[in-house]
């Protein structure tokens, strides 16, 4: 939202002060805005304005390189109140790490008091899905006096009830086990956790500007991520986190997760940076530089769409692409929105890039997984995946949301509201006519609350226990 506000606005003259909270994650947001709001504070002092105050929060992020990049700016260490961790290690490198993971629930199952919960990181759906199943069905034939097992998924496309559950405490005598992707690493808290099982995988995107996909692949965590993941035993007492790798394998790993602006498609960043207009976006005072190629991709795309032009050796905005940066969306989904008029199916090409701008609509409940795939293939459509999202959006509505027929097991929670359906295009209708308003000013803007929190490397208050 800072950043729309940023095209109308780059000295961001509302604000007296912006906070950056979570800075460690390194979204390609988060890096654009630490380098739009140092140009707004360089700009407004040398103009005499009201001076720019920017305060950067994190409890694992590389201090040295923040300061430095904001010109020796003073860092403020505060002591967490995180309680004591013990960290454990594997004694050898595990070549499994979803049986390691799956042996050590069942181990902490059988040891620890059942009103310890246990979290376990894993990569995504497919992988906690499968485990889910697999823990449910050994929780069955445990031996007598093990308490029972409350088995939880959570990953980001789980409908919106069922991620409810985790949050929910567990019948008494009952152990809650919470399989979960990175999203409960800093995201959410969730109470009762003692136990925290790492598996030290991740899935990250990664951009490839010669074939200009993007793909999810898995990878070693950093470090930062690692502590992350830790302190989640440490919220409510002390706790214990199993680290399914070696000490010496945790000491090969990154110090800090690659920015993501260094390894995602640039495009969408250099149309809101030529929107601000920026000098040259091609020598932009990124805190991580993006690759060369990376950058030459997304102007090479962007060139594609028609949103740029060379004027004396600078980059600049087209007419449609000073159109396409109105629009809070990918620059090849903006396009189509507005070549959509020309061939009369602009309804159908805004439900269709709401639908594609969003998680997935589409739930696949493992247990009903043939029922579901053949009532979708009632709304298949020879046309591509496009279309069939059309067909499905249309008869869901037709249905006024109705939670009988098209939508039980077919759609997503999040779809399960008569009015939600109706709602998604709206925002872009809103900046698709200007006359009802300036696109620029969407959504409205709102003030930024000043929190202080605490920071550090290791917030729980020492290293991590070296025992096996």
């Amino acid at each position: 939202m800072l950043l729309r506000e940023a095209i109308s606005d780059s000295l961001l003259r509302q604000y007296s002060c912006v906070v950056l909270d979570e800075a460690h994650e390194r979204t390609v947001h988060t890096d654009v805005l630490f380098g739009v709001v140092k140009a707004a504070q360089k700009r407004r002092k040398e103009l005499g304005k009201l001076p720019l105050k920017v305060v950067i929060m994190s409890a694992t992020m590389d201090v040295d390189l923040f300061s430095q990049y904001f010109d020796g700016a003073p860092v403020l260490y505060l002591e967490g109140r995180q309680h004591p961790i013990q960290v454990l290690y594997a004694k050898q490198p595990q070549q499994d790490y979803l049986h390691a993971a799956l042996v050590s629930v069942f181990q902490i199952h059988q040891e620890a008091p059942p009103s310890q919960d246990i979290l376990v990181f894993l990569t995504g759906q497919e992988e906690i899905e499968a485990m889910s199943k697999t823990c449910r069905d050994i929780a069955k034939h445990l031996p007598d006096g093990c308490p029972p097992m409350l088995v939880l998924p959570l990953y980001a496309s789980l409908p919106y009830a069922q991620q409810l559950r985790v949050f929910q405490a567990a019948p008494k005598g009952c152990r809650k086990v919470i399989l979960s992707t990175n999203i409960a690493e800093t995201s959410i808290t969730i109470t009762g956790i003692k136990h925290v099982v790492d598996t030290g995988m991740v899935k990250a995107k990664t951009y490839n500007p010669d074939s200009g996909l993007e793909v999810l692949a898995v990878q070693r965590v950093s470090k930062a991520q690692a502590w992350q993941r830790t302190g989640r035993a440490g919220r409510e007492g002390s706790g214990v986190c199993y680290r399914l790798y070696t000490e010496d394998e945790f000491e090969k790993f990154e110090k800090m997760t690659v920015p993501e602006i260094q390894r995602c498609n640039l495009a969408s960043v250099l149309l809101r940076l030529l929107a601000m207009k920026v000098p040259d976006v091609l020598t932009f005072d990124f805190m991580s530089k993006p690759s060369p190629d990376h950058v030459q991709a997304a102007v090479a795309q962007l060139d594609l769409l028609g949103a740029l032009e060379q004027k004396d050796g600078q980059l600049t905005l087209t007419p449609v692409g000073r159109k396409m940066a109105a629009f809070p969306l990918d620059p090849k989904f903006a396009k189509t929105v507005l070549l959509s008029p020309k061939f009369h199916c602009t309804e159908e090409i805004l439900t269709i890039v709401s639908l594609l701008s969003v998680d997935s609509v589409l739930y696949d409940p493992p247990s009903r997984r043939d029922e579901v795939q053949a009532v979708r293939r009632k709304f298949m459509s020879s046309e591509g995946d496009h279309i069939t999202l059309l067909n499905i959006y249309r008869a869901f509505k037709n249905l006024g949301g109705s939670k009988v027929g098209l939508s039980r097991g077919l759609l997503s929670h999040a779809w399960r509201s008569p009015a939600r359906p109706a709602e998604y295009p709206k925002p872009l209708v809103g900046v698709h006519r200007p006359h009802r308003g300036d696109p620029q000013r969407w959504p409205p803007p709102r003030r930024v609350p000043l929190v202080l929190t605490g920071q550090g490397p290791c917030a729980w208050g020492g290293p991590a226990s070296l025992l096996k």
